[in-house]
């Protein structure tokens, strides 16, 4: 059985799976071309956060973990290729550059038939077309290669790595029966599909029918808005008691996955563009868009103009529950250049973020308290466990928010309303309440919509992304 296993790129996919293969019992070198990114493993400190795997780093760094610039020469069994492939900006096209280079590196440095991993997310024919030429140039037909995708969630990485059915397609027979040998250390159940490019089909195909289930919870939010209606209503009608798929509810979609494999879907497709993939990711990153122009025009219409306004923000992270710092795809980026195109001033809050990443999105760091008393309005993003349990109208100052939009609908909309406080969410715009209807602020609070967090609409994303 193979013992010795290198992980070539320690992002979140290649230090998840690090930290499982030491638990396991593996001896794991870890390798990756950032000197911050090292220096933090190297002392037991990951530099990303995901439950567990702090504790796991502590303990073995050093031990049966290490780390280095380079997988050390001739000595590893397996080498896992989990760097990332990012997507232009601007064409949307994935930039294979880093696997292509890693891929080198592995040919490099070690042995012919060691068994080569592609974790990475990549268009359908990349292992083939990228990482074997590679391979097969320094090692000749000495090549084993398969491909298995990570499909874990944020925040449940290390259960999900044991747990979840691992998917894997090989070059051929020898590489399928190496490749589900070494899984077989790990995970509980293997899934061998024909090939490599059924393998990287399997993962496309989990992000984008993620992408595309939560975007028509999204359609019916934004159909919803249009007629004055309650989304979460015709939704839970929809779904009860009803045989056929629920429907998910609106929120936003973000994340290192869904923000980018939608398109390593579609150049995938060549020539014939897929019809439902596109569109579905164009109305989530319309979503955020969307919110912020609402909020604008909420906050034009309390106050006379935007210019000036404050608005506190809670929930930077791209998801709040299972929570993560993750900011990738996050919806404040699109959300903050709507904020300071119309001059608003936004405090920033997050249980996750750190003041300083606060400060690079342009917002200015703010206590949880003195986002409800020191703002015209406040706006929560995401659905950490923090805000679910905020209590009304306890957190309301004498200076109370013209509005509350909670995007999550997290709080007890009818107490904010009992307060004086308009409460929207997505899809959700009820007429302000009128002020001389307010509660006595002394009167006893209502508690929280539910105690315990549910899981998101964007926390799906990582449950199929890496």
């Amino acid at each position: 059985m193979s013992t010795k296993i290198g992980v070539v790129g320690m992002g979140y996919v290649g230090l998840t799976l690090a930290a499982a293969l030491a638990d396991k019992g593996f001896t794991v070198y870890g390798a990756d071309v950032s000197p911050a990114v090292l220096d933090s493993l190297s002392r037991g400190r990951p530099h990303i956060f995901e439950p567990g795997v702090e504790e796991v780093f502590a303990t073995h760094v050093g031990r049966t973990i290490h780390v280095a610039a380079d997988l050390p020469r001739d000595t590893v069994d397996v080498a896992v290729i989990s760097v990332s492939t990012p997507v232009d900006n601007i064409t949307h096209r994935p930039n294979l550059a880093n696997l292509a280079a890693a891929a080198r590196a592995v040919a490099a440095t070690c042995r012919p038939d060691t068994l080569v991993v592609v974790r990475s997310t990549v268009p359908v024919g990349t292992s083939r077309r990228v990482v074997l030429p590679e391979l097969r140039a320094a090692w000749g037909d000495r090549v084993r290669l398969v491909m298995a995708p990570e499909r874990t969630i944020q925040g449940q990485a290390l259960r999900e790595l044991v747990e979840l059915p691992q998917v894997i397609g090989g070059l051929d027979a020898e590489s399928l029966a190496a490749g589900t040998e070494f899984f077989s250390g790990l995970a509980r159940t293997i899934v061998p599909v024909s090939g490599l490019e059924a393998a990287e089909l399997v993962k496309l195909s989990n992000n984008c029918h993620t992408d595309l289930i939560y975007a028509f919870g999204n359609e019916i939010a934004l159909i919803a808005e249009r007629h004055g209606l309650d989304p979460l209503e015709v939704i839970r009608a929809t779904n009860l008691d009803y045989p056929r798929p629920d429907l998910a509810k609106p929120g936003y979609v973000g994340g290192g996955c869904l923000s980018k494999d939608p398109y390593i879907m579609i150049d995938s497709a060549g020539d014939r563009r897929p019809f439902l993939v596109g569109k579905a990711r164009q109305l989530n990153e319309y979503l955020p868009i969307h919110v912020g122009e609402t909020v604008v025009r909420m906050l034009t219409e309390a106050r006379g103009r935007s210019f000036g306004a404050r608005l506190a923000v809670l929930g930077w992270a791209y998801k709040g529950w299972p929570a993560t710092d993750d900011m990738r795809g996050t919806p404040i980026e699109p959300m903050m250049r709507v904020f300071s195109a119309a001059g608003v001033t936004v405090l920033g809050h997050d249980p996750m973020v750190t003041d300083d990443v606060i400060r690079q999105y342009g917002g200015e760091p703010v206590s949880l308290d003195k986002a409800f008393t020191d703002a015209d309005a406040v706006l929560i993003i995401n659905d950490h466990p923090d805000y679910r349990a905020l209590r009304v109208p306890e957190v309301f100052g004498a200076a109370r928010p013209a509005f509350v939009y909670d995007s999550w609908r997290v709080l007890d909309g009818a107490a904010v309303t009992a307060a004086g406080v308009r409460y929207a969410g997505l899809g959700y715009l009820p007429p302000a309440p009128d002020p001389s209807a307010a509660s006595d602020p002394t009167a006893p609070a209502a508690s929280a919509v539910s105690a315990a967090p549910a899981v998101s609409v964007a926390s799906a994303d990582e449950a199929v992304s890496a």
